[in-house]
C-alpha cells in the first residue's frame, strides 16, 4: 500500500472532459440551454487552476496570516452564496448567515484540527484549508436550504416554530442521506483519494468517519444558529 498517487497528464485531463462534452451536446440538442453548463464548466476550470497555483504558494510560505486570509475569503463567499435562493435577502439576513457559518464552521474546523488530528502548527495550510473548505461548504448548503425553506414556510402562513422545525429538517436532508449512503452507495472523495494514494482502507475509513461527523455537526449547528437568529425577527408575510 505504498504506491504514490499517479500524476494525471494534461492528455488525461482532456480525456476526462469527453463525458462532459457528450452531456453538453445532449443539452444543446434537447433544450438549447447548454450555455449555462458551458459557463459553469469554464468557471470550474479557471477557479481550480487559480486555486492550484495559489495553494502551492501558500503551502510554500506556510504562514498563519495567509491561512486566516484564505479562511476569511472562503467564509465570506459561503455567506454570500448561501442566500442566493432567498428572494430579497437583506443585510441582516446576510449577517445572520455569516454568523451561523462562522459559529458552526469555524468551531468545528478547529475542534477537528486541534483535538482530533492534533495539527502542528495549528495553521498548517495542508490541513486547515482543505478541511475548512469542506466544512464551510456543508454549513453553506445547510444555511441555504434552511433559509429558503423557512422563508417559504413563513410566507405560507406557518408559525415561527413550525417553519423553523421544517426548515431545519430540510437543511439536514442531504447530509443525512450521505450518512446512509456512505460505504454502500459511494466512497467519499477524501477516502477515495487516500486509498488511491496508498493509505490503508482501514485508516482511510477512520478519517472519513471524522469527516462525516464534522460535516453533520457543522451543517446542523450552522442551520440552527441561522434559524434562531432569523426566526424571532421575521414577521409572517
Amino acid at each position: 500500500m505504498d504506491n504514490p498517487l499517479q500524476t494525471i497528464s494534461l492528455t488525461g485531463v482532456a480525456i476526462g472532459f469527453i463525458p462532459v462534452i457528450i452531456v453538453l451536446i445532449i443539452m444543446y440538442r434537447w433544450s438549447k440551454q447548454a450555455g449555462m453548463a458551458i459557463y459553469a464548466v469554464a468557471r470550474m476550470l479557471i477557479q481550480l487552476i487559480i486555486i492550484g497555483y495559489l495553494l502551492t504558494y501558500i503551502f510554500d510560505i506556510n504562514h498563519g496570516v495567509f491561512v486566516l486570509i484564505v479562511l476569511t475569503i472562503m467564509l465570506a463567499a459561503a455567506c454570500w452564496i448561501s442566500l442566493r435562493s432567498v428572494r430579497n435577502a437583506g443585510r441582516q439576513q446576510y449577517l445572520h448567515a455569516l454568523a451561523a457559518i462562522a459559529i458552526g464552521g469555524v468551531s468545528t474546523l478547529f475542534l477537528v484540527t486541534g483535538l482530533v488530528l492534533e495539527v502542528t502548527p495549528w495553521f498548517s495550510p495542508r490541513h486547515v484549508i482543505p478541511l475548512g473548505g469542506m466544512i464551510f461548504a456543508a454549513s453553506m448548503n445547510a444555511v441555504s436550504l434552511a433559509a429558503e425553506r423557512y422563508a417559504a414556510a413563513r410566507h405560507s402562513g406557518k408559525s415561527d416554530p413550525d417553519a423553523r422545525q421544517e426548515a431545519f429538517h430540510v437543511a439536514l436532508i442531504p447530509i443525512i442521506n450521505s450518512l446512509f449512503a456512505v460505504g454502500l452507495v459511494t466512497l467519499p472523495g477524501m477516502m477515495t483519494g487516500q486509498i488511491l494514494s496508498g493509505t490503508s482502507p482501514l485508516v482511510a475509513a477512520r478519517y472519513q468517519i471524522v469527516v462525516m461527523c464534522m460535516l453533520l455537526g457543522a451543517a446542523g449547528i450552522s442551520a440552527a444558529v441561522y434559524l434562531l437568529m432569523t426566526g424571532y425577527r421575521a414577521p409572517a408575510r
